[in-house]
């Protein structure tokens, strides 16, 4: 029996647990699930708080002012929380009305896709709690919004867990889908956040965002480097005003949770839900009225997000997740997945690598291959060039010079060898769609941030380790480390993206010629800045050496290899064929065909590619930072909360679920910096059944994606 149909007499159900007067004696009692800790139950009125917008509605969310605090050093949980929706609904989505904000989504668009004329704000409940152990390590900060609009009677989950490395409000976009559709949404910030452990000062984040010393806050900080008084005052005296990271630094290896912690947001939010709900005795006990068999429960998000919802989709024993619907998802594929992509008529010769060996081979050769002749008319690539290849201080066009010198390019010319090294990054899996991206990627510092924070992650590395020389400080304009204002630390829980750099904290190269500063200004051993080089190839050398350290990350690497194995679980993948963080032949292709050898005739997993779409929707509406952006790209949001639609319809009235296709869109176009506002036409609908010339087909062991 497939979920659709056994998730279609819901209502049925319902009502015949209501007529077996009162009928507790047939269900189990509603248990508060051992891993939680104390709840936190707000309530907001939709008006001057809320759920989804936290009382800024369209138009707060929207504006180019951010919520302030009362008191900068002090701010409140309340005001935190503000600040934290408002940043990450931001982070994820273009906010400008040309890009499509308030037309094609945002909170004033409805769950049909009306445009209506309200600020879209959502009266519920929302609950807050840790999971844990017992012994404040693990304190992985689960969250459950139960809109007023919850119908006991077509009860629906949405998973929304965090996207990147950031906290538990990471997911927020996603979230609007559930909350528009009357769902409960789940979400964890599964082991990551950003606001960090302050090891000078030794203060730490509660679950709120706020702040307190470490002794005080005990096992209730959402996080705690956990070294000893005397590792501590060494570490400060040997590298002062440094910062240990959630995701970085907690010894957890927390990607490897992932699923678990998305399904034990889905039990929270079973739990909270028959507490509200359930069915009641007359001593007052709750009991388990809703359930899997008569609950729709969509995993998703984006990105690590969007990976946490496969993974407990591959981990689900108790038929808690009725159905996924993902987008640009980073999962990690067995080391020889025994499955081939082809594109067009070529088959692809690298697929399949994890998150940390395709960004380390980023981390060598972006900054280079940004500086290719072929890439100058690409968004911020101008920019790029003077910034990085000035006279008084060539450091991109030197990490071109160094990679010759190690023997890792052969070209003689800073130009000749940034095309060498492009044609490196292409020849290792990346999309010829991704080259314009690779320039604004490099001038972000995004490889280089993303491979220090997993390395360490996977290789359980703690701050005191400085793992290839890094660690996390705030740095002067030339490079040097300094102490971070009171005033940026204490709104990182909203502010930052959990993987430096983020709200004043850089990455730092400890081993600079001249003292540690930010890796991008360090200097090597023979005083050349070039980009830090050297802490590139000990990353790289973690994945792919033999030595005792690159054996323990290559270890924790293993613990996060997913199966292919959704268990017959209908599922939907969408993701931008221009992606250059997380390539569609690392990720979301591969995926697709292990899957189909997995689980043969029973799978039920389609993929949408789309073109023109890429992994920052945020930076198409940053026109005047990013100029080409928004001639370029379409928002790959779109096709998420159109997969969520699709899902949605087919869990709960039976609806078929649209075939494997790439869907062909239309990019504004007009001039950088200004182009004409999106409309339908620019982002087509998916196909149930798409024409032959679009259809990604699966034969063997292939998969096969049409140009």
């Amino acid at each position: 029996m497939t979920h659709s149909l056994r998730l279609l007499p819901s209502v049925l159900a319902l009502a015949a647990l209501a007529g077996c007067g009162g009928g507790s004696s047939n269900l189990s009692p509603n248990l508060k699930p051992a891993y939680l800790g104390d709840i936190r139950q707000t309530a907001y009125d939709g008006n001057s708080d809320d759920l989804l917008t936290a009382g800024l509605g369209k138009t707060g969310l929207a504006s180019a002012t951010a919520p302030g605090f009362a008191d900068p050093l002090k701010p409140t949980a309340a005001e935190l929380r503000r600040l934290a929706i408002y940043t990450n609904y931001r982070a994820i989505l273009d906010m400008t009305a040309a890009g499509g904000y308030g037309t094609l989504y945002g909170p004033n668009v409805d769950a049909a896709g009306n445009v209506t004329a309200g600020e879209g704000k959502v009266a519920g409940t929302e609950y807050i709690a840790y999971s844990d152990d017992g012994t404040g390590r693990r304190n992985v900060t689960l969250m459950v919004q139960v809109p007023a609009s919850f119908d006991k009677s077509r009860p629906c989950i949405i998973t929304a867990t965090a996207s990147g490395s950031r906290g538990v409000y990471g997911g927020i976009s996603t979230g609007e889908w559930g909350l528009k559709r009357g769902c409960a949404v789940a979400y964890a910030d599964k082991g990551t956040g950003g606001a960090p452990h302050d090891l000078q000062n030794n203060t730490v984040p509660l679950i709120d965002g706020t702040r307190a010393g470490a002794a005080a806050a005990g096992t209730t900080a959402a996080f705690n480097a956990g070294l000893s008084a005397a590792d501590l005052a060494a570490f400060n005296t040997a590298t002062p005003n440094r910062f240990a990271f959630k995701h970085a630094h907690s010894g957890q290896n927390p990607e490897k949770d992932w699923g678990r912690s998305t399904l034990q947001a889905v039990e929270f939010a079973y739990y909270v839900l028959n507490e509200q709900f359930g069915e009641k005795d007359g001593a007052g006990q709750r009991y388990v009225s809703l359930k899997p068999s008569n609950t729709v429960v969509i995993a998703s998000s984006i990105s690590n997000g969007g990976g946490a919802a496969i993974a407990a989709a591959e981990q689900d024993t108790q038929g808690l997740i009725s159905g996924v619907a993902v987008s640009e998802p980073a999962v990690e594929l067995p080391a020889n997945p025994g499955v081939s992509v082809r594109r067009g008529s070529t088959t692809v010769a690298v697929i399949g690598k994890t998150l940390i060996d395709f960004t380390t081979q980023a981390n060598l050769f972006q900054s280079c291959a940004s500086l290719a002749p072929s890439l100058a008319a690409t968004p911020y690539a101008a920019a790029y060039t003077a910034g990085f290849a000035g006279a008084a201080f060539p450091v991109a066009p030197n990490r071109c010079a160094s990679l010759k010198a190690q023997g890792l390019l052969t070209a003689s010319t800073t130009a000749t060898q940034a095309e060498e090294a492009l044609q490196k990054l292409l020849a290792y899996g990346w999309e010829p769609e991704s080259s314009d991206l690779h320039a604004s990627l490099a001038a972000f510092e995004v490889a280089p941030a993303v491979a220090v924070t997993f390395a360490n992650a996977l290789s359980r590395s703690s701050v005191k380790d400085s793992l290839c020389g890094f660690s996390f400080a705030a740095t002067a304009a030339t490079g040097g480390v300094v102490a971070l204002a009171d005033a940026a630390l204490a709104p990182l829980f909203a502010t930052g993206n959990g993987v430096p750099p983020t709200g004043g904290v850089n990455l730092v190269n400890n081993n600079g010629k001249f003292g540690a500063a930010r890796d991008f200004l360090s200097f090597n051993a023979a005083g050349v800045p070039d980009w830090n080089l050297d802490g590139a190839l000990c990353l790289r050398n973690l994945v792919t050496g033999n030595d005792a350290a690159a054996l323990k990350l290559q270890a924790g690497v293993d613990e996060t290899r997913r199966s292919g194995n959704l268990h017959g679980k209908p599922a939907l993948i969408v993701h931008g064929r221009s992606d250059a963080l997380l390539p569609v032949n690392h990720t979301s292709r591969p995926y697709t065909a292990l899957n189909k050898v997995v689980e043969g005739s029973a799978s039920q997993l389609s993929y949408i590619e789309v073109t023109n779409a890429q992994h920052f929707d945020t930076f198409i509406g940053l026109p005047t930072v990013l100029p080409g952006y928004d001639t370029r790209y379409v928002p790959l949001h779109v096709y998420l909360n159109r997969a969520l639609d699709a899902m949605y319809e087919h869990l709960r009235d039976g609806k078929a679920l649209p075939q494997s296709q790439v869907v062909r869109t239309t990019p504004r176009g007009g001039t950088p910096g200004a182009a004409p506002a999106i409309t339908a036409a620019n982002v087509p609908a998916i196909a149930t059944t798409p024409a032959a010339a679009n259809a990604i087909g699966f034969a063997g062991t292939t998969l096969s994606v049409p140009d």
